[in-house]
């Protein structure tokens, strides 16, 4: 498979981030730096696979079929998180989640099995090629919106000459339960089309309140501790939780959402031995389209995914990204977000105010 590698500088990456969140750069520069952002993100596939590979053994050896995916993060999505951090003086260079791989286990006592030998792993093998450069338990310190799972950032180093190139990449390891990804993966529906920002917390004051009652509930499911801020009193939860999904009609909008999907068939639709999907979404005529790509193809799927993205720019609520799983039949359930399918989240929310 042929592996695109990074051609700039740490300076010229850092510049381009910069230019790209700077309304009064001008187009010439605006169009420079996008290419130095796509060749530093494209750069991120072959770390990202390798870290792939090794979550995908480990997590087999906790459950037979996890659900693994890996993406690299949306143009849009790495210039929302660098204007966010500007004033921290965050660098594009230094981004820790361009790359993100995931597993997604039935419970979380799976998912704790998976840290462990992520941890034991490093302890028989401290000087081994990749280096744990932090880590976030939000399973047991939930963030105030309700998110929960556990984040691994690693930086990839070998001494193989061939791959020198990719030493000092990170990749995001994210590790969360069914129930879990069905409460992320919902918000990122509600965020897509209505317009809101529930995940960098510029959303709706009831839906933002509204997930982190539901992060909570279903905490409490989970046997794990509840999101700050919200209800010790299961009843009181419960009960708050009722009224704001009878305000905000969380199980109609969602559903009448799912029901108004339209799935387009792409070019490559045909093609079989897929690795990777371009994935299409658009929120506004509420469709998807999916490429496909096999693993030979990953140059033209990255110059694809820059060009999707370039020509979505004008089109509000539309957006692509590039995902990689194992077989076509798992991408719905490791995205069903572009699917709009929210129905295990909204099993959850029945289930909670029944």
């Amino acid at each position: 498979m042929p592996w695109i590698a990074p051609l700039y500088s740490r300076e010229e990456i850092n510049r381009a981030g910069r230019s790209r969140i700077d309304d009064n750069a001008s187009a010439a520069a605006q169009a420079s730096a996008l290419g130095i952002v796509n060749n530093w993100r494209a750069a991120h596939s072959f770390p990202l696979n390798c870290f792939q590979v090794t979550l995908r053994n480990r997590s087999r050896r906790i459950f037979g079929h996890p659900l693994i995916a890996q993406r690299l993060k949306r143009l849009i999505a790495i210039e929302a998180k660098l204007r966010r951090f500007r004033p921290s003086g965050m660098k594009l260079s230094q981004m820790q989640d361009i790359g993100g791989c995931r597993a997604i286990l039935p419970t979380v006592p799976h998912a704790d099995r998976l840290v462990a030998l992520y941890k034991q792993g490093a302890a028989k093998n401290p000087r081994g090629r990749h280096e744990l450069v932090h880590e976030d338990d939000y399973i047991a310190k939930p963030k105030e919106d309700g998110y929960r799972g556990v984040h691994l950032v690693y930086r990839y180093h070998t001494t193989s000459k061939k791959h020198l190139a990719f030493n000092d990449l990170k990749v995001e390891i994210q590790i969360r339960s069914r129930l879990q990804h069905a409460w992320a993966t919902a918000v990122e529906t509600v965020d897509t089309f209505s317009g809101q920002a529930l995940k960098s917390d510029r959303g709706e004051k009831d839906w933002a309140r509204f997930f982190a009652l539901m992060g909570s509930a279903i905490a409490i499911k989970e046997h794990r501790p509840i999101v700050p801020d919200t209800p010790l009193d299961p009843r009181a939860m419960t009960e708050e939780i009722r009224d704001l999904e009878k305000k905000l009609q969380v199980g109609q909008t969602l559903e009448a959402w799912r029901f108004s999907m339209k799935e387009l068939s792409g070019p490559a639709e045909r093609k079989t031995g897929a690795y990777f999907y371009l994935l299409y979404l658009y929120a506004k005529g509420r469709s998807l389209e999916v490429r496909r790509f096999s693993p030979h193809d990953l140059i033209k799927a990255q110059e694809a995914y820059a060009n999707a993205e370039k020509r979505l720019e004008s089109e509000p609520g539309a957006q692509a990204v590039l995902v990689s799983v194992e077989e076509l039949s798992l991408l719905r359930r490791a995205y069903p977000n572009y699917f709009l399918d929210t129905r295990a989240f909204l099993n959850e929310v029945r289930r909670v105010i029944a």
